[in-house]
């Protein structure tokens, strides 16, 4: 059990250090991200994990720590987390190892990080020979992350922290509703019976700078309601939009070593791949000359560049600072009777074949569980995650380890007491999606109960036990 205690931030002088160190893998591995098997046949870029140390001070006393890193993966996964603690506490005595955040970008092309089917949802055998198995690139990432950690907090010198606003049009709404309110992911938007999107999307590009005590710029952390997934079907190593959003920031900045980390806000409903206006941005793309990865990588710099002197001019080096961590033990997704119902019908056409495949084997699997989630609704244990709100001057964090449906994201942002509010999701674990009502009454992927831990009662206590965080963080706002 991790436990919260409430205290008022403390203001301190803060050290900044960074870092950033290759992860991708030097064999071939299964990438995550797709129900069939991909074998990665080389790499398009290079996969990073990017890391900012952050310590505050204030006569000699240390204030509060923290270490944040981004990765180019598709989640984290609780057997990288662990690895990734233990083998650096030992290393790093006086920082409390539960003070890192761990973010995946949610690329789909990049390793697969767990052997368990249940945890990774892998639906096919991967090969025994000449391929890289799970559990020996966690063993390789695990030291990767560590090295990403010891270099930024050994690298901790004053500095300063600023934060911006800007705007760029990345993500939209995935789930397309027909006439008859039925939701369909990537829906054909183009059909006589669609009617609308299921729900909004979210412009914004929020970035805190991370500068020395000459204001030079050593680090940016950029959040975006948007995962990383446009080139999500290819068989070979990429780190997505990222990559071209960090290699334009370095270009234009002339500043080859600055740390960038890629941090997905509430986007578990949002997508990169276009469902509105199609061929008109694909001309737009093609007059560039862009590829549409290098095109939402020229989005999002140069929304990040566009407010750089902003940033420059409100450099603060004493903030507050205070990193609460907390286990939330969250109601599970309740099954719903046609669900249920749904799942036996399935059975008894699929239960009875001989040879079922991997897919169909993991999705029997799957819909027996649906089966005793049913049964045994009474008796489900709540479903425990671990978050982490941080305040950093007048910015809130706020980590969940979820795929978290846009909503979720909105409310936490608008009720929130700090002056700018990011989110991370699939932070320090992988709890799946978490759909709305809306989207449970539309059906389809991501709001099916195979893909669902909790649902719209467990996500809107997230919510609101976030937001009673936030909110304690900050007592001199009034609203």
């Amino acid at each position: 059990m991790i436990e919260f205690v409430e205290r008022r931030p403390q203001a301190g002088v803060l050290e900044v250090g960074s870092a950033t160190v290759d992860i991708t893998p030097d064999q071939p591995v299964a990438l995550a991200g797709q129900f069939h098997r991909r074998i990665s046949q080389g790499r398009e870029t290079r996969i990073l994990a990017s890391a900012v140390a952050l310590e505050a001070s204030e006569v000699g006393k240390v204030v509060e720590q923290s270490i944040l890193i981004s990765c180019d993966l598709l989640a984290i996964h609780t057997s990288v987390l662990e690895s990734f603690r233990e083998k650096l506490r030992p290393l790093l005595p006086e920082f409390d190892v539960r003070k890192v955040l761990v973010s995946a970008t949610h690329t789909h092309t990049a390793p697969v990080t767990s052997e368990s089917t249940e945890e990774a949802f892998i639906c096919y055998p991967i090969p025994g020979k000449g391929v890289m198995r799970p559990r020996d690139y966690v063993s390789f990432l695990a030291g990767r992350l560590v090295e990403a950690a010891l270099q930024a907090w050994r690298s901790r010198k004053p500095g300063g922290v600023s934060w911006t606003l800007g705007h760029a049009a990345v993500g939209e709404n995935r789930r397309s509703v027909s006439s008859e309110g039925q939701a369909c992911l990537y829906g054909d938007t183009s059909a006589p019976y669609f009617r609308h999107l299921e729900g909004g999307g979210d412009s914004g590009v929020e970035t805190l700078f991370f500068w020395d005590a000459n204001r030079r710029l050593k680090a940016l952390a950029v959040n975006l309601a948007c995962p990383s997934q446009e080139v999500e079907d290819r068989d070979v190593i990429n780190a997505d939009f990222w990559h071209d959003t960090r290699e334009r920031l370095k270009d234009q900045l002339d500043a080859p070593e600055l740390t960038v980390l890629g941090w997905c806000s509430a986007a578990g409903d949002q997508s990169p791949r276009l469902l509105v206006r199609k061929e008109a941005e694909a001309r737009m793309t093609r007059l560039r000359g862009l590829s549409r990865q290098e095109e939402l990588g020229r989005r999002i710099s140069n929304a990040v560049l566009d407010t750089l002197e902003v940033a420059r001019a409100d450099i603060r080096m004493k903030i507050p600072f205070t990193h609460v961590v907390q286990e939330l033990r969250l109601p599970p997704r309740k099954i719903l009777e046609r669900e249920y119902e749904a799942a036996k019908r399935y059975i008894a056409e699929k239960g009875g074949l001989k040879n079922p495949g991997n897919q169909v084997t993991t999705l029997l699997r799957m819909e027996r569980g649906i089966l005793k989630r049913f049964e045994e609704a009474s008796s489900q244990p709540p479903y425990a995650v671990e978050v982490h709100v941080l305040r950093i001057g007048d910015v809130a964090i706020a980590s969940n380890p979820f795929e978290l449906f846009l909503n979720y994201g909105i409310q936490l942002k608008t009720r929130s007491k700090a002056q700018q509010t990011f989110l991370l999701q699939l932070t320090n674990g992988c709890g799946m999606y978490v759909p709305t009502a809306a989207a449970i009454a539309g059906g389809s992927y991501s709001a099916q109960p195979h893909v669902n831990k909790i649902g719209p009662e467990g996500g809107q206590m997230l919510v609101e036990q976030t937001i009673q965080t936030i909110n304690s963080l900050f007592p001199e706002v009034r609203r």
